[in-house]
């Protein structure tokens, strides 16, 4: 029977995740487990079938090993040995396989994010609502991130921190790079302020029309970006019977256009103007 691979630290973030080399190949791989690093030094072994190995992370691609590399050298260590925890924690309560770009993305994320709470600088979030409403799962996760980073520095994590958190978890699960998960919610903000401004109501932000308005303008927007078709049988009364809320739809799936260069079918345009018409005062 083979031995088991002998794994080589090379860096200790924390008493529970450290970066070994595998030989003869010497891939850096992230082992994460509880004491797993306590007492340990650079160049010990630690053996591949160690009873305290609970997880492993080996990054695929050349360009996130070398910005991981580089990140080791920027930020504390303290700072990637708590992301890798999160990391783990999302691997083990939303999916399995993360988009391994997180592994870089938030420990710079939280590096920064912690110098400015530091400094006493407000971290705004102008799309809070949006994250909590969209990403609820995630959102929650967030919040237990924000407790493990409070746990291991002496700060406090706002609520609009949490949210950015939500929204690298987002990324990290769904494969979908920040950037764009940035966009995708401001679009829905802005799909939410043109709605309200053109039925003159403010819709608010913990009511059921609100979670039922952002989550079908998620679903249609989704099915916009993947070029899913969807039929709409009643789209030619839709747009005889409900002429004020066609007309608005029509706006939104400009803005939708506009914002991410697509084009929107006019089916999807009738589904949202049956829901604008629920929201219409008196309705």
């Amino acid at each position: 029977m083979a031995a088991e691979a002998q794994y080589v630290i090379q860096r200790i973030f924390n008493n529970n995740v450290v970066l070994v080399h595998e030989p003869p190949s010497n891939v850096e791989i992230i082992l994460l487990g509880k004491g797993i690093g306590f007492g340990k030094k650079i160049g010990n072994t630690i053996s591949g079938d160690h009873a305290d190995i609970e997880k492993k992370f080996r990054l695929e691609d050349e360009k996130h090993i070398k910005q991981y590399r580089s990140l080791m050298n920027q930020v504390d260590q303290a700072v990637i040995g708590i992301s890798e925890e999160i990391i783990a924690l999302i691997s083990r309560e939303i999916g399995p396989v993360v988009n391994e770009h997180v592994h870089v993305a938030l420990p710079d994320h939280i590096h920064f994010a912690i110098q400015r709470l530091r400094n006493n600088l407000e971290i705004v979030n102008p799309f809070l609502f949006e994250i909590q409403t969209l990403y609820p799962k995630e959102f929650a996760l967030a919040q237990k991130a924000a407790d493990m980073i409070t746990n291991n520095f002496p700060i406090h994590i706002p609520e609009s921190e949490v949210g950015f958190l939500a929204l690298h978890i987002h990324s990290a699960v769904s494969h979908i790079p920040v950037a764009k998960a940035v966009q995708f919610t401001n679009i829905i903000s802005e799909m939410v302020k043109m709605i309200e401004e053109s039925i003159s109501t403010t819709i608010e932000r913990d009511s059921i029309d609100y979670v039922r308005l952002i989550t079908h303008l998620r679903f249609a927007v989704e099915r916009i970006r993947q070029n899913k078709s969807i039929k709409n049988p009643l789209l030619d009364r839709i747009k005889i019977t409900l002429p004020d809320s066609y007309e608005l739809a029509v706006k939104l799936a400009e803005l939708i256009s506009e914002r991410m260069d697509v084009v929107v079918p006019e089916d999807e345009i009738g589904y949202i103007a049956m829901h604008l018409f629920r929201l219409q005062p008196d309705k």
